[in-house]
């Protein structure tokens, strides 16, 4: 393992894999005589792809962002919509919030009573009752008459107050409220453990009843089941505006790092290579000692002794690092990693010497291609463009739908639930069935033909969004392993390199091999559609008790996360060999199969090894960020301190630059890759291609070489 024979064929070669590759004089890296590769997936995609842009047109002729955007009242109109009636009326108000507290808001999605926009809140304890008996010209009647329906107007002095109550023109009461998400929500208040409304714990019901705040809040809860979660999503959005300045600042610094560590790997590869490993092993050395010193403080303290059985499950996790136990499973973990770390690097030094020359061949390859590091951007924005694709679509598709009137009632109704029309409602013979029944806006559906395949519709969205974002990034690889192996294959580097490497493969990879990477991304689009259907079944059979079920779906969930990942990994060789010979995808799967199963232990040591290295930079850069960003945003850098800005959570700026730093860092990185991995291909088949002899030299760098005492006999004989 340590070394190399010098003949044809590598070491682990396994010949049940296909033959070697043949040596060649005429292959001088991608080929550039090639034809058009897997035609009838490139029309599939073209006819998708006006499929989609049709969907499209109709989600968005037919949708109404509106209908999730603003609240919508029992007439089906929206509030606070500009250009209607409704224009200065933002808040929903409810007649009688008590009656949300009805298992009808968990079936229907609607609360039992009569809404309607309002301009402001009530912020007071107020009966129509009380308001109609002082007279019609009072100030309160005049109050109230803002929470009436408008044709109370026109209507009020021709009715008794049991009229108006019994026509629902009017709510019986009004209770102190506050806006929330749109909808006006009692005032909650707390006063030593007491919960009041309006600093009250009673209200009069209009009806001559006094009723406890509880029964308020109870319907509350269930006027809107997301309304806590909004909550959160404002206090979050709030965070946002006050700290995207910082966030970008953060991104910045991050995307800097990235450049620097990408500059310095170009020209200090061995080095930066070597010092993460050394830091790796100090780290996990500085964690044993950590935990040894926690075990050894602990020793004697009461309750330190308490095993981790005996104390079972504690939603605190604070409570475990007062356990003995604890740390010494810690240090127990912490080294068998550490010495699984360095035996893997006393065994397989020879192999991690390779992969570091694979890095170091990397970053001259990328120092050639400086474009190359550009065009991560490219592949970004077009993702970026399928992602609004198809947020856009889907809203509109969500909201391409008619409002659905149905009929509720407080009583036993046989209607009741069934649809209904509001127009003519009153002359219907449901009202006279159920005197007390209302046709109140439910939910927005429909049952045309064009609803029934709404479902059909998203699906398709979902579909198409895997396979086009699959297909960008599928285009990125091919483009950057055509440029990558035109280096390697430069037996003079960089003379024998074309002009323009990178431009020149994405030119090949759009003009000879769309329909070879449509046959790819539309493989693991299919894939990912089905894990995203396993994932709804999942997210669905939560409530139910079905063991045999869940285990079932658990154990696919786990297959198609396998299958998937395969897949990338199958994707990502063919794209190289589609690169360099321009076959088609099928035959460049299998060739690269092959390729790598003839090779198999490099692949598992070298392949592997690389990447492991690459990943521990990544790790480097978001670390480093994130530790910054997390001192910065909790203010503990005192010359600093008071400029971090007053947030709910700190965890959400925070989560933000890390997450983004990741994905900055792997932007950078991913170029990286794909050149270890097309360098990685290229040098196994330089191996079985040539012997070094005058004849057949081989291409691989001076470092390489001496790597696997392998040399170039012209360059021996001189």
């Amino acid at each position: 393992m340590d070394g190399e024979p010098s003949g044809k064929e590598p070491d682990d070669a396994d010949p049940a894999y296909g033959t070697p590759q043949k040596y060649d004089p005429t292959f001088k890296g991608p080929i550039y005589d090639r034809g058009c590769t897997d035609i009838i997936c490139c029309i599939l995609l073209l006819v998708a792809i006006v499929g989609y842009i049709a969907v499209g047109v109709v989600a968005w002729t037919q949708g109404d962002p509106r209908k999730v955007i603003y609240p919508t009242d029992s007439r089906g109109q929206f509030c606070g919509q500009a250009g209607t009636p409704n224009e200065n009326k933002p808040f929903l108000f409810y007649f009688n919030i008590v009656k949300c507290a009805s298992p009808l808001v968990l079936l229907e999605f609607q609360c039992p009573t009569t809404q309607i926009c309002v301009e402001k809140c009530p912020d007071r304890y107020l009966t129509y009752l009380q308001a109609s008996t002082v007279g019609a010209a009072s100030e309160e009647l005049k109050y109230y008459e803002q929470f009436c329906v408008p044709e109370f107007k026109n209507r009020k002095k021709a009715l008794s107050a049991p009229e108006v109550l019994k026509d629902d023109l009017c709510p019986a009461m009004l209770t102190p409220s506050k806006p929330l998400a749109r909808r006006c929500l009692p005032a909650v208040s707390s006063k030593k453990g007491v919960i009041m409304v309006g600093n009250k714990t009673t209200f009069n019901d209009g009806k001559g009843h006094e009723r406890n705040v509880t029964e308020l809040l109870e319907g509350a809860k269930k006027a809107n089941v997301v309304l806590e979660a909004r909550q959160v999503a404002m206090k979050i959005f709030e965070d946002y505006t006050v700290s995207w300045y910082w966030i970008i600042i953060g991104l910045v610094i991050s995307m800097v790092v990235s450049l620097i560590f990408i500059v310095l790997l170009r020209f200090l590869a061995g080095i930066m290579v070597w010092v993460m490993i050394v830091l790796v092993i100090l780290v996990l050395g500085y964690g044993i000692f950590h935990c040894y010193m926690e075990y050894a403080q602990l020793k004697g303290q009461a309750g330190s002794d308490v095993s981790l059985k005996e104390l079972g499950f504690q939603t605190d996790l604070r409570v475990y690092l007062h356990l003995k136990q604890t740390w010494l499973a810690f240090m127990i973990i912490l080294c068998i990693v550490e010495v699984v770390i360095i035996l893997l690097l006393i065994f397989l030094r020879k192999r991690i010497l390779i992969a570091i020359a694979l890095i170091k061949e990397a970053s001259r390859a990328i120092g050639h291609i400086m474009t190359s590091l550009l065009f991560p951007l490219c592949t970004f924005f077009l993702v970026c463009l399928c992602i609004a694709y198809w947020a856009s679509t889907a809203v509109f598709l969500s909201t391409s739908n008619e409002a659905v009137y149905k009929v509720f009632n407080e009583t036993e109704c046989i209607y009741a639930r069934t649809t209904c029309n509001p127009e003519t409602f009153n002359t219907s013979n449901v009202t006279k069935v159920c005197p007390s029944a209302r046709c109140l806006f439910a939910f927005y559906g429909g049952e045309s033909t064009y609803h029934k395949y709404l479902i059909i519709f998203q699906i398709y969205n979902v579909f198409m969004f895997f396979w086009l974002a699959n297909f960008v990034i599928a285009l990125g690889q091919v483009t950057l392993a055509g440029a990558f192996a035109s280096y390697y294959w430069a037996f003079k580097k960089p003379d024998d390199m074309p002009a323009f490497p990178l431009f020149s493969s994405f030119g090949r990879a759009l003009r000879y091999h769309t329909g070879s990477l449509a046959f790819g991304s539309l493989i693991l689009a299919i894939v990912q559609v089905i894990r995203v259907m396993l994932e709804y079944l999942d997210h669905r059979l939560k409530a139910a008790d079905n063991k045999c079920a869940k285990f079932f779906l658990t154990c696919l969930k786990c297959c198609f996360w396998c299958l998937e990942k395969f897949i990338k990994f199958l994707n990502r060789n063919a794209y190289i060999m589609i690169a360099i010979y321009g076959t088609n995808f099928c035959t460049s799967a299998r060739n690269a199969f092959f390729l790598l199963m003839r090779n198999i232990v490099r692949v598992a040591v070298l392949d592997k090894v690389t990447d492991f290295l690459l990943f521990l930079g990544k790790l480097l850069i978001v670390g480093s960020v994130g530790i910054l960003a997390f001192f910065f945003f909790t203010h503990r850098i005192k010359v600093i301190q008071d400029t971090a800005p007053p947030l709910n959570y700190y965890w959400v700026p925070i989560l933000t630059v890390v997450v983004g730093s990741y994905l900055i860092a792997h932007g950078f990185f991913s170029v990286y890759a794909m050149c270890v991995d097309t360098l990685f291909l290229c040098f196994l088949e330089d191996l079985e291609r040539n012997d070094g002899s005058t004849e057949k030299p081989y291409f691989m760098s001076s470092n390489l070489r001496k790597l696997l005492k392998k040399t170039n006999k012209q360059q021996a004989d001189a």
